[in-house]
């Protein structure tokens, strides 16, 4: 009998690679490629380093009062955690307890298997159809809970109102995650929803639109007994989750709405563009919603392509998953950064 006979043991999430080269253009974690909004900057050279030593407020209430006035909810329906990961964590282990197994995507946010295998959650990944689409139907099933992203990751395609409201509908004995991490790049939120159905939980992110990935702020929308559920476990796990930074920036970013929305518009212009210069290359791709593409080539596989990008200072996002080897997923960068890339596929397609 040894000690680590009793040690939990999981195989880690891998995320995207964080370089430590000079001079690449990474576009394999799908971060901003823009900076935060200046408002958080002027709200940065503000903050009195003497708070620091100071407990931050537990129930970050100035970035839920901020939230609460953007999107027009209660400040009782929203609850924020140390990024989006932090929050569907939280939500894991507070409401996936029935003993039957949850159900996601096969090829999906390579997280949720990640969390059901440390909390000891059953689940099942529901494959999807042959244009990597989530089938509705597929969830009518018995389960002990749902989620999925919209878009979903990595593929970027989008699910309508209608049919997550479908599988809500068909799912009222549990609790449905939907997971909105890419939403504001072309897709319209449930948000909406959290007022028709008590056991829908909407979980968003800093990371992305707002280009705050570095401060790690994630937030929910839902009734508000599935948001005091979520409390009552974040205060049983650790009450101080959230630092003063994040709270008072991430309060300030969403003041700036006008830099919000533009940088939004300048990535997905970004997007549509890259699209029509990749299939000029021989590419295919999904009507990506996302700040990301997933792409493959006719003639190349995935793994030369992503070799000779690398060689050649760019980094995107490649998996050995069977179904999906092939593909790469290329977050999108600034125009520079983009026409860089192009240009050195251009140069290894002889075009």
């Amino acid at each position: 009998m040894s000690w680590e006979d009793n040690v939990r043991k999981v195989v880690p999430y891998v995320p995207g690679e964080q370089p430590k080269i000079r001079n690449i253009i990474k576009l394999n974690t799908n971060e901003c490629p823009y900076p935060p909004s200046p408002a958080v900057k002027e709200r940065l050279g503000s903050l009195d380093y003497d708070d620091f030593r100071l407990y931050p407020d537990p129930s970050a209430s100035n970035l839920v009062r901020a939230i609460s006035d953007y999107y027009k909810v209660p400040e009782y329906s929203v609850f924020v955690g140390v990024g989006s990961d932090d929050v569907l964590a939280m939500a894991f282990l507070t409401f996936f307890n029935s003993g039957k197994p949850i159900l996601f995507p096969d090829i999906t946010y390579s997280f949720y298997d990640v969390w059901a295998e440390l909390f000891r959650i059953p689940y099942r990944q529901v494959p999807l159809n042959d244009d990597f689409e989530i089938v509705k139907e597929d969830y009518y099933v018995e389960n002990g809970g749902v989620i999925f992203p919209n878009p979903n990751a990595p593929t970027g395609i989008p699910q309508s109102l209608e049919m997550i409201e479908d599988v809500i509908r068909h799912n009222q004995d549990v609790v449905v995650i939907i997971d909105e991490a890419y939403i504001d790049f072309g897709n319209k939120s449930c948000l909406d929803l959290i007022n028709k159905y008590d056991n829908l939980l909407v979980v968003q992110t800093f990371s992305k639109s707002r280009a705050m990935a570095g401060m790690r702020i994630g937030y929910a929308f839902g009734s508000s007994r599935l948001i005091k559920y979520l409390q009552d476990v974040k205060y049983s796990f650790n009450s101080y989750t959230m630092n003063i930074p994040s709270i008072e920036l991430g309060t300030a970013a969403l003041s700036d709405d006008a830099y919000f929305k533009d940088v939004c518009k300048r990535i997905v212009a970004t997007r549509e563009r890259v699209k029509e210069s990749l299939k000029e290359l021989g590419f295919e791709m999904f009507d990506s919603s996302s700040n990301f593409l997933f792409v493959r080539h006719r003639e190349h596989s995935g793994k030369d392509i992503f070799d000779y990008l690398r060689e050649n200072g760019i980094i995107v996002r490649r998996w050995d998953a069977p179904r999906i080897k092939e593909y790469l997923r290329i977050s999108i960068g600034t125009d520079g950064q983009m026409d860089r890339m192009l240009e050195v596929l251009g140069q290894m397609l002889g075009r």
